[in-house]
């Protein structure tokens, strides 16, 4: 098996994970307010939620993740997850500054703010359904399951390189900052969510309209 296959297979986990999007945006924001592992559990979650998608679309479940109904929900809910978690950022400002407490923020609230997002993400469900699942079914009908496994975990260790390199990125940075600088990039996080809910929220929204 050939090491630029599998190179090519990382770089795609890695390209997946990589684009400024809501959980990059959250992974910063409690990267710079808490630290490392805040910060690396939130991707975990994302992660953990890329596994359930692959897991559908290895099932041949991808057909109930294309009813409109779903796809609606999803997008609904979606904006409502990252309009919540933005609003939450910028509202906390005054709680932070150089000495943050860690117990702001739960580590299990972090997972689930990046599972959320990325379970009810419209764009991880249509990358999955179309680059993973023409992945399945080339490599399925050419190599065989055990090429399969060893593909879809070079992808998951593409995910996780860039979770842990934003994690320790953004609590390493954290040690260079003053207060100001902490609560102007909490805006940025919290107003780059917003953005990104009420994209979410209008995608839905015309989404639904065009069922009646």
């Amino acid at each position: 098996m050939s090491i630029n296959i599998l190179a090519s297979y990382l770089l795609l986990g890695l390209s997946l994970a990589a684009p400024i999007g809501p959980v990059n945006s959250a992974v910063i924001d409690k990267g710079i307010k808490n630290g490392f592992w805040h910060a690396w559990v939130v991707g975990i979650g994302s992660v953990a939620a890329d596994g359930i998608f692959m897991l559908l679309v290895y099932l041949g479940l991808s057909q109930f993740l294309n009813v409109p109904m779903i796809q609606i929900f999803l997008w609904l809910f979606g904006a409502f997850v990252l309009l919540y978690t933005g609003v939450e950022s910028i509202l906390k400002l005054d709680k932070v500054s150089l000495s943050y407490s860690r117990k702001k923020d739960s580590l299990l609230s972090c997972f689930s703010v990046g599972f959320l997002m990325s379970i009810t993400s419209p764009l991880s469900i249509l990358f999955w359904i179309g680059i993973y699942g023409s992945v399945l079914a080339q490599t399925a009908q050419t190599q065989g399951t055990g090429s399969l496994l060893l593909y879809s975990a070079m992808i998951f260790l593409g995910l996780t390189t860039w979770d842990l390199f934003m994690a320790t990125l953004t609590s390493g940075f954290r040690k260079f900052l003053n207060t100001k600088i902490l609560k102007a990039i909490s805006v940025l996080s919290g107003l780059s969510l917003l953005g990104f809910g009420l994209y979410f929220g209008q995608k839905g929204i015309v989404m639904l309209l065009s069922l009646n």
